[in-house]
């Protein structure tokens, strides 16, 4: 069964990733900022967990047009966002997602309604820490899991949602059937605003009553509003939430190994390592009645003949194919589909397979590799074919008899105005 060994509470502001890029590290300005995270890199180098679950907001990066409050990355590997001034020198780092899929059945079996994204960068609050914590020239050592938590657009969820939200993970986690080891990092904070006349507000003893709240009465701080938090550490600090997701994914009793502050200039640098110290009384349900219980709304989908669910495992594996047919909603690259398809099937990252189910139309090998119908009516409107030659295509039939089967011979497409 997976096992979390521990967790780490960090800050991520961009300030981290400038000293390491900058190589600040014996900078006497910036050289408290790598001394707090070693103990932190070490234990990782030591421990090697196989996947961090990593609790994170985006700065309104790749999250912007839609925000959700818990969106799970599901994808097979993640690179760095582009902020303004083009990615940093990074590698992507590989995902999981086998786990992710188990992470998601089991949290929407408790209730918690769940956004999934891949094919996403992840911005600082995401590679500005890993980047100090694990050596990543030749590739990442870890896998990622991350949770993309809406904590700037109000409402947010309340905190001890937050906390719930661990509690859950922790379970869903420990009930993974393979063998593997994993981490929590929740990120964010400490006190800080760095917007309107309030920019520049910190609150160094909040911060430490915080800590020294999360490590050994994390449950008082659930109870805690956006303003109460606000006004304790600042607008943008009140993201301290996530750490308190963190916290709740792991055992009540914690062994904390490390913990560091520093206050350069515009937020409170912190770090803080725990070692869970696992459960003291095992839980009300066994992990096998959870993992009976997360997938109990799609059992049998497998015995409704011709019937292909888009869950997680197929849009991963179809991610390429779908996110090509996607990009059919922009002009210029459905006018380059009709008249250059091979030209750009070139510039594409899809596989020869995957080239040539779209090339002969193959209807219903697309939906059986993964790709969901919505796509193929893009593609169809493109091309001018209506929704019932891609209807009938699916029953193997000509259009003039899958129309008998109909009560009324009508034909239509999502074609605006083709």
């Amino acid at each position: 069964m997976a096992k979390i060994i521990g967790g780490f509470a960090v800050s991520h502001t961009p300030t981290i990733a400038f000293a390491h890029d900058a190589k600040k590290f014996d900078d006497p300005v910036w050289a408290p900022i790598f001394r707090g995270f070693e103990p932190v890199k070490e234990w990782l180098a030591r421990e090697k967990p196989d996947v961090i679950f990593y609790v994170y907001n985006d700065h309104m990066t790749s999250f912007f047009t839609h925000y959700s409050h818990f969106a799970l990355g599901v994808g097979e590997e993640y690179e760095p966002a582009d902020e303004g001034g083009g990615q940093r020198d990074l590698p992507a780092i590989k995902g999981d997602p086998e786990l992710a899929q188990h992470i998601a059945n089991c949290l929407v079996a408790d209730e918690f309604d769940l956004a999934y994204w891949q094919g996403m960068g992840l911005d600082h609050g995401a590679f500005s820490p890993l980047s100090v914590l694990f050596e990543h020239e030749a590739g990442w050592p870890v896998k990622i899991v991350p949770l993309q938590c809406g904590v700037l657009q109000q409402p947010i969820p309340k905190a001890k949602r937050f906390w719930d939200f661990g509690k859950s993970l922790r379970r869903a986690i420990q009930s993974y059937p393979k063998d593997i080891k994993v981490v929590i990092a929740g990120t964010g904070g400490l006190s800080h605003q760095v917007h309107g006349e309030g920019c520049g507000f910190n609150n160094p003893e909040w911060d430490e009553q915080f800590m020294e709240l999360l490590t050994n009465d994390p449950e008082s701080l659930t109870d805690k509003t956006v303003v109460e938090l606000a006004k304790l550490g600042g607008w943008e600090g009140a993201e301290v939430v996530m750490w308190l997701l963190m916290r709740g994914a792991l055992s009540p009793k914690v062994n904390k190994l490390h913990q560091s502050y520093f206050l350069p200039s515009m937020t409170a640098i912190a770090t803080m390592l725990f070692e869970d110290q696992g459960d003291a009384t095992p839980p009300a349900e066994s992990d096998e009645a959870l993992r009976e219980r997360s997938v109990r709304e799609l059992k049998g989908a497998e015995e409704l003949a011709g019937t292909y669910p888009f869950t997680i495992d197929r849009a991963v594996k179809a991610f390429r194919i779908n996110h090509f047919l996607h990009n059919l909603i922009e002009p210029a690259f459905r006018a380059r589909f009709v008249e250059d398809q091979e030209g750009l099937f070139a510039d594409s990252d899809l596989t020869d397979e995957e080239k040539e189910l779209i090339r002969s139309k193959n209807w219903i090998g697309m939906i059986h590799y993964g790709v969901i119908f919505f796509m193929l009516e893009k593609m169809a409107a493109v091309l001018g074919i209506g929704n019932i030659d891609v209807y009938a295509a699916f029953k193997g039939l000509s259009v003039p008899d899958f129309q008998k089967t109909r009560n009324a011979a009508i034909t239509y497409s999502v074609a605006g105005k083709k």
